[in-house]
């Protein structure tokens, strides 16, 4: 009797089997992003205060070396870290203070101008401040439902923030247990993969943030003494603002390099503009050629069609904040699957050692003479 063939040919049945297996996890991830986005007043802060946790873990540790208790470390490294953030804020802050004035003359100046130009009546903005008072008038009630939402979205960040840097004090303090948490919560055996996995995306999000905080602030240092010597307003400001940017790889070192060159075009003029243009320019060249290579080489390397994939699909899921999360938790992922990579084909060499590599042939099979 014959035996029963498949309905299917075997690539046809592999392939409905991939299919099944991309669907199935696409929909746990669509599920998590889901839960995420409705829980993001308890994600964020979570995520934030991971990613912090992974780049001030090295000074907690050195105070911890140095016989500091470890809760009094964990609070001296969170004073550090709001002093460090509040300074940055409030340079940023007053560079845009004191140079906000002289950007604005310079634009009216310039849409004065155009206006003249091509002899556009109405489109200067002279003539949009004649017309404020009609338009605030016309939209007074969409602009208070505004402020109030400002506000509720002001203080739903506030209350973020101070939860994430509460969380890294816990982290801090608590990181010698998590361990131990994690093979509590492992079920089986799978105590040491589940573990070795946590290392190692804990491990490519710290080489991440370590590699692009130094890479960052050496693009901010560059770019600050460039204005300098340019003389362009809010130097200073700007160079803040470059290194925030360079947390969002690619993208972020455009836009605060746009601001930049639009600064100095606004108050020096086309040619510091250009000279502008040149130095952040060499310094993009610098970071991308030199500085990365040389810091990051430990670290998770993703190509860069991988990381634009990231922050656009961050963006989509939660503005600027999903923008910056983006790339950190996207070297976890590839942490993740090289270390289960890895992990297999350690098992599969231990099922097969004929195909171990250093393993000997086989002996040829005896000849007949």
């Amino acid at each position: 009797m014959l035996a029963p063939q498949p309905l299917l040919p075997g690539p046809v049945r592999r392939l409905g089997a991939w299919c099944a297996v991309i669907l199935l996890v696409a929909g746990v991830g669509w599920v998590g992003i889901r839960l995420c986005a409705e829980l993001r007043t308890a994600v964020t802060p979570v995520l934030l205060a991971l990613l912090g946790t992974a780049l001030l873990r090295p000074l907690h540790r050195r105070l911890v070396r140095a016989k500091v208790n470890r809760s009094i470390a964990a609070g001296l490294t969170c004073v550090a870290v709001v002093a460090v953030v509040g300074g940055a804020v409030y340079v940023v802050v007053a560079a845009l203070i004191d140079t906000g004035d002289q950007i604005i003359a310079s634009l009216k100046d310039a849409a004065r101008g155009v206006a003249d130009h091509f002899g556009a009546a109405g489109t200067s903005l002279d003539d949009l401040a004649s017309n404020a008072t009609d338009l605030l008038g016309k939209f007074g009630g969409t602009a208070a439902s505004n402020v109030i939402s400002g506000v509720s979205v002001v203080g739903e960040g506030i209350a973020m923030a101070v939860l994430a840097l509460l969380l890294v004090f816990f982290f801090l303090r608590d990181s010698h247990r998590a361990a131990g948490l994690i093979r509590g919560l492992a079920p089986g055996r799978s105590g040491d993969t589940l573990e070795a996995m946590a290392r190692r995306a804990y491990e490519a999000v710290e080489g991440f943030m370590r590699g692009t905080t130094l890479i960052a602030l050496i693009d901010a240092v560059c770019i600050t003494v460039a204005l300098l010597v340019l003389s362009v307003p809010g130097a200073v400001g700007l160079g803040a603002l470059v290194f925030v940017g360079a947390f969002i790889p690619y993208l972020g070192a455009f836009l605060s390099g746009a601001v930049a060159v639009l600064v100095a075009l606004a108050d020096r003029g086309f040619v510091i503009a250009l000279w502008t243009l040149g130095a952040v320019v060499a310094v993009q060249v610098l970071e991308g050629h030199v500085l990365q290579p040389m810091i990051q080489s430990r670290t998770v390397q993703m190509h860069p069609a991988v990381v634009m994939v990231a922050i656009t699909a961050g963006a989509s899921v939660a503005g600027i904040l999903g923008m910056l999360l983006a790339v950190p938790l996207t070297a976890a992922a590839v942490g993740v699957v090289h270390e289960l990579q890895i992990r297999y084909s350690a098992s599969d060499a231990s099922m097969n050692p004929k195909a171990a590599p250093g393993s000997s042939p086989d002996p040829p099979p005896p000849s007949d003479s």
